[in-house]
């Protein structure tokens, strides 16, 4: 405690608590996987339970604008683009929609 009573402000970065991508690398800032990492498709599923269809929207934004960053940073580099759509659509096509078993 300050001389005044009050809890010193910590000082310096914090440490996220979520995995949030970090921009312009889509890399997650907690765990430094691509993003969405493991948790984040998790939490992403959590949050988007009552409305699947947002969570495709919310990523087909993130994909846009992952492929302009990530092509920005350097064009030989990005990878392709269905490896892009795969992990940002990709994934909630399957868990939403899994393969039948015939």
């Amino acid at each position: 405690m300050s001389r005044h009573g009050v809890p010193p402000v910590a000082v310096g970065p914090k440490m996220p608590s979520e995995h949030l991508p970090l921009r312009p690398f889509w890399l997650c800032r907690r765990c430094g996987q691509p993003w969405p990492c493991g948790a984040a498709k998790l939490a992403l599923l959590a949050e988007y339970r009552e409305v699947p269809v947002s969570l495709f929207l919310y990523l087909a934004g993130c994909l846009h604008d992952a492929i302009d960053d990530l092509h920005r940073l350097n064009p030989s580099v990005m990878g392709s683009a269905a490896d892009l759509f795969d992990r940002f659509l990709g994934w909630p096509a399957r868990v939403a929609c899994p393969p039948r078993a015939e």
